[in-house]
């Protein structure tokens, strides 16, 4: 961190949107930790981070936009238990809260990245989304900088608590498609009983 600077925090933020294994949970408090030093600037530290946030989520945002809805609805529709209405419901719901979504979703483990795909397939303009996206990021990124940059040499604390959220998030969603499985093939039971 020392020897790339506030740069290379941004350029691992960048990457962390596009490969999630690297966690922006250890990069940011060790960004500053190291501004704390005096390794780097803690202005330096936010700007470029946050930078580096809003560039890795335009090229995801890209890799939706390219995918578009025709393909996207063709895709789940191949799924099983998926219906082209959920797709159809969830652009609705999209279209309704795109904003807040992205904005919130900035902010939500694991969500962070994914988000800026269905903001891209939706063709959510491109301002507005960089301006949520950028906003999120700024709130997302300060908290974790900050964090690193009061705890010192206990920056690496951060990382265990944030963990815990994390796991709380993954719980929710297989609870989330463990519910979505049972009651589609409830539903499919429920037809197949019906009388001819």
């Amino acid at each position: 961190m020392e020897t790339l600077g506030a740069p290379g925090a941004g350029i691992a933020i960048a990457l962390e949107n596009l490969f999630p294994p690297l966690p922006s949970e250890v990069i940011l408090p060790l960004a500053g930790f190291t501004a704390s030093t005096g390794g780097m600037s803690l202005w330096a530290a936010l700007a470029c981070t946050t930078l580096g946030s809003v560039v890795g989520a335009l090229a995801l945002y890209a890799v939706g936009a390219l995918l578009g809805r025709r393909r996207t609805v063709a895709l789940a529709a191949r799924l099983p238990l998926v219906k082209v209405s959920d797709i159809e419901r969830t652009e609705a719901w999209f279209s309704r809260h795109g904003r807040k979504t992205v904005f919130f979703g900035r902010m939500v483990p694991l969500f962070r990245s994914l988000i800026s795909i269905p903001a891209g397939v939706e063709r959510m303009p491109l301002v507005t989304f960089t301006l949520f996206t950028t906003l999120g990021s700024l709130v997302w990124n300060t908290i974790f900088v900050m964090a690193g940059y009061f705890l010192g040499a206990n920056w690496s604390l951060v990382e265990a608590y944030a963990g815990v959220a994390t796991n709380v998030v993954v719980g929710l969603v297989v609870l989330a498609i463990v519910v979505f499985v049972w009651v589609r093939l409830a539903q499919g039971r429920g037809r197949r009983d019906e009388p001819a």
